[in-house]
């Protein structure tokens, strides 16, 4: 049997609030083409994947103005939108509260949905980013609170360390190539009802070359793209957000979704190296 009971869900749950999203969103890091991402993006909102992924630092604000873009003309309503803040800016409340405010300005929002530490600042204890970050949601900036790359034990940290508002996702890189988080992180979260979000979930592409997902593919009428996808979202609490500018791409991303890899597949991909 797999390591995990298979998740049947397309629409996954954010942390323990009730609401759900698609299971696989979508990135924005690294956009080189501005008008051709935006038409990705639009029409993957318009055929179903509800929630987009970005970070101050990505194009130095450029894809926040992006996503921004996009929420303008797809709706308010319709798209999910996580941003991630640089570590440092947690170091007090007021460098947290200025770079949101920069943030929220180059989204065109008054309040996004999601905001993450985008990485635990060594230099500053954990209980300190936290009480920044819930700051945030306290001041109406954003509606949930989560953190980007932290292992368990940090994890456990920011846990104990919220007053009013939960950590509801850590966004970690996860691929069926790098399978980590499946040894403690993902049970853990599981077990604290927390949502993790994984990035590369395609490894830049490159899982379109591994033959042993293209034999598993033909079996599914799928391509190897769409099997790593499904392998990702079978696991509970676990959303993909693979990153793309090209439409043809998103409708590869939304033929990953609406069906599962057997548990014997599942079972065999944990088992084997890929790469």
């Amino acid at each position: 049997m797999p390591l995990f009971p298979i998740c049947y869900e397309d629409k996954k749950e954010i942390g323990k609030t009730g609401e759900r999203v698609s299971a696989i969103g979508l990135g924005t890091w690294n956009i080189r083409d501005r008008s051709r991402a935006i038409e990705a993006l639009v029409y993957a909102v318009e055929n179903g994947i509800d929630n987009i992924d970005t970070a101050e630092m990505y194009g130095d604000g450029l894809a926040e103005e992006i996503v921004g873009e996009v929420v303008r003309r797809v709706g308010r309503d319709r798209v999910f939108v996580t941003t991630k803040l640089l570590p440092h800016r947690f170091r007090s409340r007021d460098l947290a509260e200025k770079a949101i405010r920069a943030s929220l300005s180059r989204l065109g929002l008054s309040q996004v949905d999601l905001v993450l530490i985008h990485w635990p600042d060594s230099l500053v204890d954990i209980k300190s980013q936290i009480e920044a970050l819930e700051y945030l949601a306290e001041k109406g900036y954003t509606r949930y609170i989560g953190v980007s790359n932290f292992e368990v034990s940090q994890l456990e940290e920011a846990l104990v360390s919220t007053r009013k508002h939960e950590i509801v996702v850590d966004q970690v890189r996860y691929s069926v190539v790098y399978r980590q988080p499946e040894k403690r992180l993902i049970p853990y979260a599981v077990d604290h009802g927390i949502t993790i979000q994984a990035y590369t979930p395609i490894e830049r592409g490159s899982v379109s070359r591994l033959e042993l997902l293209t034999r598993i593919g033909e079996k599914y009428g799928k391509t190897p793209v769409q099997v790593a996808l499904n392998y990702v979202i079978s696991r509970p609490r676990v959303i993909a957000i693979p990153k793309t500018e090209k439409k043809h791409r998103v409708e590869e991303f939304l033929g990953a979704m609406g069906w599962r890899l057997s548990p014997e597949d599942l079972e065999l991909l944990e088992r084997t190296r890929v790469l």
